[in-house]
This record gives structure tokens, C-alpha cells and sequence, in this order.
């Protein structure tokens, strides 16, 4: 089997069995098909560890970043193991491929006076009654108030949202459905769009859709228009040119810790099976550590 055949046929198991996300599908396409694209059309038993590193070092000639190469070996190695699993090839090329460790940059994190700006700034938008600005103060709000994925947002039903109980139904990544609690403005912000905007919205488009939150023709909201939103309106606040929803996911974590949040409790609301992504993921301000110290250490 070629190698280009072979990574079409591991697409699918991870589409299929492992049930994988479509963004998570997305990077190992495009990871494995550039894997393809380097070695040429050859069989997938001769793709071997000098095949892999030229790969490497040609993404690290065009100036890839680290954390894209990590990601492209870990593709690789995911890949061969699965095809030595199937009796594909007798020996698995990827052992001891080594990619650089990925960097733990952390996105832009806005304060808490930059947001309660911006949530204004949002609110005042949406008071004229423009079922866009509605839209757009309730994903804001959402974002910021649950701490949930752009995927996740864009995901929503209207069914899963829970507006007495202030909770929100979330499939995440590996499809594992988790409950977020989000707060009293993120409510009023998703009740006035319903109300006022969805309506309007939804008669835009010819087959009616249960997303919560809708695009400006009337069917769900994509995950690039939400980016759109969120640089457009995150980007004046903190200064910084290229932000997006992750920004404000990393800000409403950052908050929770600021405010006396338990590290497990977040981890449980961002969805992440490891306490130590959340650890990478969030930081704790030097402040609060010293204020903690000072109450909890008898020597302090």
C-alpha cells in the first residue's frame, strides 16, 4: 500500500473509531498528506527514520514553528504505530524520531477592567436592538462567562442550553459531553437574543435550525466568524493585533484562579482530562500566590 492510501484509510479510523473532533482530523491531514507530499509516491514500508527526520528538517527550513513541528512528529508516530497495529508494516519508523518540545506561550490574557470595558462597550451595542449586535454581546458574554471552546460555541443547540439553571451541554473534544455553569449576565445577554434577534435571524434561511447561535444568512454560526467577532472587538482592548476566542477561554480561567477558584474545578469547567494542561494552560498571578502563602503558611 502507498503511503498516500494508507494515511486516507487512518483518516477515517479516526473519523470512524476513535471518534476524534474534526479540528483534531483537520491538523492530522494536513500533517500526514505534507508527510506524503515530502517523501513522494512511495510504499508505506519504505518510508523509513531518515525519511521523517529530511521531513522535519524541511518544515524547519520553511520556518515552522516548534510547537508545529512537535504536533507533525506526533502525527507521525500516531500514524506508524496505528499501521504497525494492522500488520501494515513490519517495523515502526517513528521510534525514535525526535522533535523539538513544544513552548508554552500563553495566549493574551485581558484584565478584569479591560473586559468589564469591552462587556460594556457590547451591552451598549446591543441595547438598539440589532439582532447582529445581540448575537455578537451573547457570544462575547458566552465565551467569557463559560470558558468554553469556539467549537464548542458554535455547536450549541438551543435544547442545550439551560437559561433557570444557568448551564450550557457542551460536546468537547474526544466528543465528551461535559455541563458548564455561566453567569447571571451571559443569561440575560443569551434570553434578550433569543428573544429579540433569533427570530429575526432564523426567517433569513430556507430550512429552520436548531444552533443556538446563527450566522447573518440564518444557519449556524461558524467557528471563523466568531474569530472575525472576537479579534474585532478583543483586539482595541489589550493591545494586541492577533487574538481570538482563545484569548478570552485563557482570560475566563485566569479569572476564576485570580478569584479563589480550585485548580480541579477549572479543569472540570475548561474540559481538559489532564490537571496538567490546566496547569500549562492557566496561570496564577504572583499576587494571589503570595496572598495565599501569607494566609495558609504558618511561617509566612
Amino acid at each position: 500500500m502507498e503511503l498516500s492510501a494508507a494515511t486516507e484509510v487512518y483518516l477515517e479510523h479516526l473519523i470512524r473509531v476513535r471518534r476524534l473532533s474534526p479540528a483534531t482530523v483537520k491538523a492530522y491531514r494536513t500533517d500526514l498528506r505534507d508527510l506524503a507530499e515530502s517523501v513522494g509516491a512511495v510504499a508505506l514500508a519504505a518510508v523509513d527514520l531518515e525519511a521523517l527526520r529530511d521531513w522535519l528538517w524541511k518544515a524547519t527550513q520553511r520556518g515552522d514553528a516548534r510547537s508545529t513541528l512537535a504536533r507533525r512528529a506526533s502525527a507521525a508516530r500516531s500514524f506508524f504505530s496505528w499501521a504497525k497495529e494492522q500488520d501494515l508494516i513490519a517495523h515502526d519508523p517513528s521510534l525514535r524520531l525526535i522533535a523539538p518540545k513544544r513552548g508554552h506561550s500563553l495566549p493574551t490574557v485581558a484584565s478584569q477592567d479591560a473586559m468589564a470595558t469591552l462587556l460594556d462597550i457590547q451591552r451598549a451595542a446591543a441595547a438598539g436592538g440589532d439582532p447582529i449586535a445581540l448575537r455578537d454581546h451573547a457570544i462575547i458574554e458566552m465565551l467569557y462567562g463559560s470558558g468554553i471552546r469556539v467549537s464548542e460555541l458554535c455547536g450549541l443547540d438551543i435544547d442545550d442550553v439551560d437559561l433557570d439553571r444557568r448551564t450550557a451541554r457542551v460536546l468537547g473534544k474526544g466528543a465528551k459531553e461535559r455541563v458548564v455553569p455561566f453567569g447571571l449576565p451571559a443569561g440575560e445577554a443569551i434570553a434578550a437574543y433569543l428573544r429579540r434577534a433569533r427570530p429575526t435571524l432564523v426567517a433569513r434561511s430556507p430550512a429552520a435550525s436548531p444552533a443556538l447561535v446563527l450566522g447573518a444568512r440564518g444557519g449556524r454560526i461558524g467557528a471563523r466568524s466568531v474569530y472575525t467577532l472576537v479579534a474585532r472587538v478583543l483586539s482595541p482592548v489589550v493591545g494586541a493585533e492577533t487574538v481570538g476566542p482563545h484569548a478570552l477561554r485563557h482570560t475566563a480561567a485566569t479569572h476564576l484562579l485570580d478569584g479563589g477558584a480550585d485548580l480541579r474545578a477549572v479543569q472540570e469547567i475548561l474540559g481538559h482530562a489532564s490537571l496538567g494542561t490546566t496547569q500549562i494552560y492557566t496561570h496564577v498571578s504572583s499576587e494571589r500566590l503570595t496572598a495565599t502563602y501569607r494566609l495558609a503558611h504558618p511561617r509566612a
